[in-house]
């Protein structure tokens, strides 16, 4: 493993109670259903790819994983006093909707090669509905820099009302579907080409998660 990045020692002891808390939440409130953690990589690094509909993915995808992911969030969640906490307790990499930043990029290709898999939404930011919108082609920049497997995860259940329905003791079925491990095609072209090429590698992803959906959830 290189030496570039390494968890801070903070987060490797405030991680383990963070996902402990929102598991027992979940299993608490919730009907929880987890399945195809067999496709999830033995060894190395490798980009978890979600869709994303409500606040509620991030840790739930989290939580239930086999081993401690590094996460990006929405920097402006960082500023909400509950969300806040938790974002920061964890450790979660802050990224700035809607902006190119290559410093943020810099860091997550270091993070990867470091050997730490990563969670991201290919979407950009919630879709507040159970379709999926088109993915940014983010997902695949990142890929094309780390030469790593991508791993689709479907999330369904999460919606919007999920926490009203489980304070009212409804116990709302959640499911994490883990699809088998993507290699996304070579980038080759130049130019405006390679942005073509990079957002086909991004709608192919996307392709795969709708297979771990439902149909309403598949939009685009």
């Amino acid at each position: 493993m290189s030496d570039a990045y390494h968890v801070p020692l903070k987060y490797r002891i405030s991680r383990p109670i963070v996902t402990a808390g929102f598991r027992l939440l979940f299993r608490t409130m919730a009907r929880v259903k987890i399945s195809g953690k067999q496709n999830i990589p033995r060894s190395g690094p490798y980009v978890v790819a979600m869709n994303h509909v409500s606040i509620f993915d991030p840790p739930f995808a989290g939580s239930f994983w086999p081993e401690q992911l590094e996460i990006l969030g929405a920097s402006d969640v960082f500023e909400k006093p509950g969300q806040g906490l938790v974002l920061k307790a964890y450790g979660v990499i802050p990224v700035h909707r809607g902006e190119y930043d290559r410093a943020l990029f810099a860091r997550i290709i270091s993070v990867i090669k470091a050997g730490y898999p990563l969670l991201i939404a290919p979407e950009g930011a919630r879709s507040h509905v159970t379709a999926m919108r088109r993915a940014m082609p983010g997902i695949a920049y990142i890929v094309e820099q780390t030469k790593v497997p991508v791993v689709p995860v479907g999330i369904v259940g999460t919606t919007e009302d999920f926490w009203q329905r489980a304070r009212r003791r409804e116990r709302p079925s959640i499911e994490m579907n883990i699809g088998g491990p993507i290699t996304l095609p070579e980038i080759t072209a130049k130019g405006k080409d390679k942005h073509e090429q990079r957002q086909a590698n991004a709608d192919l992803v996307m392709r795969h998660l709708a297979g771990l959906l439902p149909e309403d959830y598949r939009g685009v």
